[in-house]
């Protein structure tokens, strides 16, 4: 499974945006898909995770209530919609996944190669 991570760019504060990531190479419908983000000299962060299935999602705390993951399995991608953006939030972020439930932690099989999002005042 390949993994296109997309839809990063410069927002202001308050602002949203929505990422992508396609899967090409095999359907990526049996697995779960996590998004985490990482600013310079700080560890990946664990911020969003979706079911296979899409039936559960699990967030970070930094973000909860305002971003929201979903699927489009027809599509085959996840998104990650992004709203009520802080600066704390920049970030290059990265969607994973893994053939067995989300995990908060690094333990995913397939990486994709990350967008950067960078929220201005």
């Amino acid at each position: 499974v390949q993994l296109q991570a997309s839809g990063g760019g410069l927002v202001q504060a308050g602002g949203s945006l929505r990422l992508s990531c396609a899967a090409s190479g095999r359907t990526f419908s049996n697995y779960a898909v996590a998004w985490f983000r990482q600013d310079p000299g700080k560890e990946r962060e664990f911020v969003a995770g979706i079911t296979w299935n899409g039936g559960t999602t699990y967030y970070g705390d930094s973000v909860k209530g305002r971003f929201t993951t979903s699927r489009d399995k027809a599509k085959n991608t996840v998104y990650l919609e992004m709203n009520s953006l802080k600066l704390e939030d920049t970030a290059v972020y990265y969607c994973a996944a893994r053939k067995w439930g989300v995990s908060t932690g690094y333990d995913y099989e397939y990486w994709g190669q990350g967008t950067q999002v960078t929220v201005s005042s």
